[in-house]
């Protein structure tokens, strides 16, 4: 007998919502087989070696100037797609979703992405078609965004929404987790959703057959993850399946970092650390921003699920969430060390309110007017 109502379930599986998998958690939460223990990662950890990471080529170079025009090109033919990963629950700007939220005077999270499409566009030509990944939180404020500001100046057949998965929080002994409302507290089921939902939304078909080879793929709040043809070119000339952005770390910086495991260089997340890790034997982390072979996105993953743990109205919720950094265990791949200062920056998070005031000055440098 299922535990949800009818309209929830209605509500859950319009969102891809798998039932025995749902199931299968509450089974591994009761038998102890899902915890934050069972996240941790078992094996050694190695830092990768000497020339793994990339770096940018210098601009003026030989190397530099093969990179960008392989990238333009690449771009000129229609190409290159950009995937913005809009999802997420919609929490920290206040309940407000992310990418509606002005940035600079008249000029949301989403209208830049879209400036940054026709900049491109008019430097290079061609067409690059927006895929916008949004969950059941965003999906709404974010379509209307688009459809009050005519899509920013892309063709409405330009820009494609889909959904990433949805799935309901548990108690920490397997139960279901209800709100204060007394309704079931849905949740999204990580960025990790990003290669298996647009290939079950058709746009991953689709793009294919219109001749495209590379996604573009960035968190919405990155605003230094701009399209660029030089990192396109980068990608191209390695051949890799996935192209994965690296920043430098800074001191408090948090995240996942790419480590020799199992025999192949791949990131892991912070969530799969032992407890005392030294992450600090690797120097870079990443920003969430890849380039994809997308023909390589057509095909099922093995992603791992991993526990997380939330406060809900005070009490402790458990969400099962997957990673796309795990893709890069059964891609080949590249790691690109970027900037993240001056006008090269590509990794300009803003996860708060307070991120955005102290970073509106550099944004306003980075998307001139």
């Amino acid at each position: 007998m299922s535990v949800f109502s009818a309209d929830q379930l209605a509500f859950l599986h319009r969102y891809g919502f798998d039932d025995q998998l749902f199931e299968s958690w509450r089974k591994s939460l009761r038998s102890g087989q899902l915890s934050r223990e069972h996240n941790v990662v078992t094996g050694e950890l190695r830092a990768p070696g000497a020339n793994v990471i990339k770096e940018l080529p210098k601009r003026g170079t030989p190397d530099y100037d093969r990179m960008l025009e392989l990238g333009k090109a690449a771009i000129k033919r229609g190409e290159v797609g950009v995937v913005i990963l809009n999802g997420g629950m919609a929490t920290r700007f206040g309940g407000v979703v992310k990418g509606v939220v002005e940035v600079l005077p008249r000029r949301s999270f989403l209208a830049l992405r879209c400036e940054d499409i026709v900049r491109v566009q008019e430097e290079c030509g061609g067409r690059v078609p927006l895929f916008l990944m949004n969950s059941f939180a965003t999906e709404a404020s974010t379509k209307e965004h688009f459809a009050a500001h005519d899509n920013f100046d892309l063709p409405a057949d330009q820009v494609q929404h889909f959904n990433q998965f949805a799935s309901a929080r548990l108690k920490p002994n397997g139960d279901l987790f209800h709100g204060e409302d007394g309704d079931i507290s849905a949740f999204s089921t990580g960025h990790g959703d990003f290669a298996p939902a647009l290939r079950a939304s058709g746009a991953l078909a689709a793009f294919l057959a219109r001749g495209g080879k590379t996604l573009f793929v960035a968190n919405v709040d990155n605003l230094g993850a701009r399209l660029h043809p030089l990192m396109v070119g980068m990608h191209l000339a390695s051949k890799a399946e996935a192209t994965v952005e690296v920043a430098p770390k800074w001191p408090g910086d948090v995240g996942g970092s790419p480590y020799l495991f199992e025999g192949k260089v791949q990131l892991i997340e912070q969530i799969r650390y032992a407890k005392g890790f030294d992450a600090d034997m690797v120097d870079v982390f990443n920003t969430n921003t890849f380039h994809f072979a997308a023909q390589a996105l057509d095909r099922d993953f093995g992603l791992g699920w991993y526990y997380v743990e939330k406060k809900v109205g005070g009490q402790p919720a458990v969400q099962v969430e997957r990673l796309i950094g795990e893709l890069t265990r059964e891609l080949s791949s590249q790691y690109v060390r970027v900037k993240r200062i001056g006008l090269e920056n590509r990794f300009l998070p803003v996860k708060t309110p307070e991120d955005l005031v102290a970073a509106r000055e550099e944004i306003a440098e980075l998307y001139p007017s």
